[in-house]
């Protein structure tokens, strides 16, 4: 026996009709749109306002990448020591010298990573480069700047003050010869001179105290 079919002509007819009301009224309201310029500008500003707001919530959705932080490092660095910190080595860390001084600049790797648009500076000394506004004009050998000019030395200490601001100094950048600082030395000596500062000012109050105490009794 055949099943029954729940189809029939008029719900047939009456769907098709549905269906081309839908389109004639989609028709006539894009042909409305298209016959005023001020409709398709607010058209394009509500669809640039939908693209906006979904974007934004994609990207909030995405997860947020930690910059990686390693252990601070102070030492002072020949220059073909700093050459091993462009980004590429195990710990990924990135050295770069600017006016004598070298910063830890791993933080900014979007900028001066393997393949980032000041990529050239890493491991080097950017002085010159940072000076003269050119990439190509860094050198592979100590570059003590004694030939820019005052407009250029000035343009480096600007940046140089922004690598303080926003990176760790490491420490100096040698010039050949020169013997590097033992800043351990340095911390021992900065550790042993607080804790006679405390000493003394202990012997201070006891002696303070010392002294109230006598008057006291007096």
């Amino acid at each position: 026996m055949a099943e029954k079919s729940d189809s029939s002509p008029g719900s047939t007819s009456a769907t098709g009709a549905s269906d081309q009301q839908s389109s004639e009224f989609l028709s006539s309201f894009i042909a409305e749109i298209a016959k005023s310029p001020v409709n398709l500008v607010l058209v394009g500003i509500i669809a640039l306002l939908v693209y906006k707001i979904v974007k934004s919530k994609i990207k909030s959705e995405e997860p947020v990448q930690e910059v990686k932080r390693l252990p601070k490092l102070h030492r002072d660095f020949t220059i073909e020591e700093l050459k091993k910190y462009d980004g590429t080595g195990p710990d990924k860390r990135i050295l770069v010298a600017l006016n004598g001084s070298v910063y830890d600049v791993t933080t900014g790797a979007a900028f001066y990573g393997p393949g980032a648009p000041y990529a050239v500076f890493a491991g080097r000394d950017a002085s010159r480069g940072l000076a003269t506004f050119t990439l190509e004009s860094i050198k592979d050998e100590y570059d003590d700047l004694s030939d820019l000019d005052s407009e250029q030395m000035s343009s480096v200490k600007e940046w140089e003050l922004q690598f303080n601001e926003k990176y760790d100094y490491v420490g100096k950048l040698l010039k050949p010869g020169e013997v590097p600082t033992n800043y351990s030395d340095e911390e021992d000596e900065g550790s042993q001179q607080e804790t006679e500062t405390k000493s003394d000012q202990q012997h201070t109050k006891t002696d303070d105290s010392e002294v109230e105490a006598k008057s006291k009794d007096d």
